[in-house]
């Protein structure tokens, strides 16, 4: 199952790179299990050297737990270090556009004013349509309900104020 997931997040990471989305940090957070430590360099030998993976140690804390999240989440971070999209089950599944979009958006909204970590260098176009898509409501965004009960995260933003 990992082989797919990295597969598909290198795929990710080539696309916005190429559509000029760069300067990005991706990491991978492996589980802490006995199970995932023994599987740690298969995993690590499945991404490029563009993509951390992070082997927790047996007795840390857990990232997971500590970030209020389980290990399939995507926890989408601003050049500034601020939580901007928290994407659970199934919105974290990369066959869904939700991990991108929220990565699109993080990179191009300057909610905070000027920012020492904006590059000033932006191609107009790159985050123009980018800009334009996050104005659509999230209904129109959002898969439609399939009638079974469910626990999982609904993407959200976070809205840090200074």
């Amino acid at each position: 199952c990992f082989f797919t997931f990295s597969t598909r997040l290198e795929d990710l990471r080539l696309k916005l790179e190429n559509e000029g989305l760069v300067n990005i940090s991706y990491v991978v957070v492996n589980h802490q299990g006995a199970s995932s430590q023994r599987k740690f360099h298969l995993l690590k030998e499945s991404v490029s050297d563009y993509i951390t993976v992070y082997q927790q140690d047996e007795q840390q804390d857990d990232v997971w737990t500590a970030l209020n999240g389980n290990k399939d989440d995507f926890l989408i971070y601003d050049r500034c270090g601020r939580l901007v999209y928290h994407l659970g089950l199934p919105y974290s599944f990369l066959s869904f556009p939700y991990v991108e979009e929220s990565i699109k958006i993080a990179y191009c909204e300057n909610k905070c004013g000027n920012c020492s970590y904006t590059e000033l260098d932006f191609d107009d176009g790159v985050c123009e349509n980018i800009t334009k898509k996050a104005e659509e409501t999230p209904a129109e965004i959002e898969p439609k309900p399939t009638g079974q009960h469910s626990h999982h995260h609904h993407p959200h933003r976070h809205h840090h104020h200074h």
